[in-house]
């Protein structure tokens, strides 16, 4: 027996065996794993994937059918909804659907656990903040070809390639930074009333459907500095009018999307 003990001891010290090595993984690799785990359980919510494609193409498909009125800028009806339903659609997504999503997490003792595993907030943050920008993804293929087949033409520049990416990704780290923190400071009953309740105002007054030239004038350089006003109008400018850069709008979403990462980062409560 003790020859035995003492063999199996030198053969486990021989160069090249396996021996466990005990600790976290990499960052990376947690952040890969929630992503992929936040992703199958949303895939798998009836209610979170009305929220984040039906409703928003409901809303295309029903006013481009609408009769036609004057939405100003030389716009057409459906030049003006598709960029707007997919800033629409990045607000379902980024906000409205992780911030109840979160909330009832929160509210079930799941960040709790996950507060006890090396997952950083910060790592929990970026896990779910790539979730939404695979479903974003998908969203953005099936309303562009909802688009196309209602008549929509974009006018973009070469410039848009660039333009639109990063105009969706400031938009998402903002709605993403406003929703986790809504989600971890208020309790989720709450967080589920004000996340609707923000969703419906942002939806009227953000120019997703209705065009900001429709307000009072001095109300409206107030509704451009909006998270949805910036991203639906720098995404109109890109698809629907030729315009190389937006500025103003993606300054506007960076703003948001370092002050909203940085709060909930700061305030967030895993229980």
């Amino acid at each position: 027996m003790t020859t035995t003990a003492a063999t199996a001891t030198a053969t486990a010290a021989e160069p090249g065996t396996w021996t466990p090595a005990p600790g976290a993984a990499p960052l990376r690799r947690m952040i890969a794993a929630q992503a992929v785990q936040e992703t199958r359980q949303l895939v798998r919510n009836g209610e979170q994937l009305t929220l984040m494609l039906v409703i928003p193409l409901l809303l295309l498909v029903a006013f481009s059918l609408e009769p036609l009125v004057n939405f100003g800028g030389g716009y057409t009806r459906i030049d003006f909804l598709t960029p707007g339903v997919i800033a629409l659609a990045v607000m379902s997504t980024a906000f409205t659907s992780q911030a109840i999503g979160t909330g009832f997490e929160r509210r079930y003792g799941v960040l709790k656990r996950l507060g006890a595993t090396p997952l950083s907030r910060q790592g929990l943050i970026a896990a779910k903040t790539a979730t939404v920008i695979a479903v974003e993804l998908l969203q953005a293929v099936i309303i562009l070809l909802v688009g196309l087949a209602l008549g929509w033409s974009p006018d973009a520049s070469p410039a848009a390639v660039v333009v639109v990416p990063l105009l969706v990704l400031l938009g998402t780290a903002a709605f993403s930074g406003l929703a986790l923190l809504l989600a971890g400071t208020l309790r989720a009953e709450a967080t589920l009333a004000a996340a609707n309740l923000i969703y419906v105002v942002l939806l009227g007054i953000g120019g997703v459907v209705f065009p900001l030239t429709k307000f009072p004038a001095g109300a409206r350089p107030l509704l451009e500095l909006l998270p949805t006003g910036a991203l639906s109008t720098g995404l109109r400018g890109a698809l629907a009018n030729a315009n190389a850069f937006p500025a103003r709008d993606v300054l506007t979403l960076a703003v948001w999307a370092v002050v909203s990462v940085a709060l909930a980062a700061r305030f967030f409560r895993w229980e």
